[in-house]
């Protein structure tokens, strides 16, 4: 049994007429009593009763007719349902972010999203770079946007832009009116940054350690918001991507460009290798492109 013999059959048993059921699926007779014929062949039994002046339902038809209805509903549900997602007109997607990209460039994208495609509901992940490259690699998400990952993960990386890291200092500090500071003379201050195992906390320490040494902490945090709110209120200073220098200064804390050494890493997008993107993750994914190609001039 199949869909095209029940819509047959739902049709003949409406108008009790082959000729009208033919019109009404644009199939001729003939062509509409052989498929009529497969249906009874395959369900082992007659379902219409034909005369030449009349056609009625047998027992057993009357009996197929409402549960006809019922799964051809269902099956037009289904087809409209799935018709509405590969077209963007519903649907829903993951995706897991680091914080520092999270709570400042992603809220753009997701407006342009939700512009576009109103009707998708889109679940975010706030979580820190080791958990996005986690959850992208388990497929509990679909797509992840963290720093590059390492090589032989089985992830496909979209690069958005360089990020560079820059010094977060008090308004009032001396060092707020420079158009630069040395990591030298950044380091003298308490410092504040995020714990571990976050992978802006691991960058510093690693990039750092040659020069400056271990390096020593007076306040970590494993918010972001936490760090800037404790740096505008003179508790010392930090160092984060430039990509947070918006949430950095709105919070009261002044950014100001680091020299030598330089620390920077790519960031951008992450997808599993061998898995076939929803459409509405391709979707987000050509608008998070989009937004990144946007973005670059105002972040660098």
């Amino acid at each position: 049994m199949n869909v095209k013999q029940l819509r047959a059959f739902l049709a003949v048993a409406q108008c009790l007429s082959f000729a009208q059921a033919g019109e009404r699926l644009h199939v001729s007779q003939p062509a509409l009593s052989l498929t009529i014929k497969a249906l009874e062949e395959d369900l082992g039994g007659q379902l219409l009763t034909r005369t030449t002046r009349n056609v009625s339902l047998t027992p057993e038809g009357e009996a197929l007719l409402p549960l006809a209805r019922q799964l051809l509903a269902d099956w037009d549900n289904t087809e409209e349902l799935l018709r509405q997602r590969f077209t963007l007109q519903m649907g829903k997607v993951s995706v897991a972010a680091m914080p520092s990209y999270a709570g400042n460039l992603l809220p753009i994208a997701l407006k342009v999203f939700r512009e576009r495609y109103p009707r998708v509901n889109v679940a975010v992940h706030d979580v820190i770079n080791e958990q996005v490259v986690e959850m992208v690699g388990h497929r509990r998400v679909e797509l992840g946007i963290g720093f590059e990952p390492e090589a032989g993960n089985n992830l496909i990386f979209t690069p958005f832009y360089m990020d560079r890291f820059v010094a977060v200092v008090p308004k009032d500090s001396p060092l707020a009116a420079r158009r630069e500071v040395s990591w030298e003379e950044l380091l003298r201050h308490d410092f504040i940054t995020l714990q571990r195992p976050s992978a802006v906390r691991l960058l510093l320490e690693q990039d750092l350690r040659s020069q400056h040494g271990k390096l020593s902490v007076a306040f970590e945090s494993h918010q972001l918001s936490t760090v800037g709110r404790m740096v505008a209120n003179g508790l010392g200073v930090s160092a984060v991507p430039s990509l947070c220098i918006a949430q950095m200064e709105e919070l009261g804390a002044r950014c100001i460009a680091l020299k030598g050494p330089r620390i920077e890493r790519r960031i951008g997008l992450m997808t599993q290798a061998d898995h076939q993107l929803s459409a509405a993750a391709q979707g987000l994914r050509e608008v998070l492109i989009e937004c990144a190609r946007g973005q670059i001039g105002q972040i660098l």
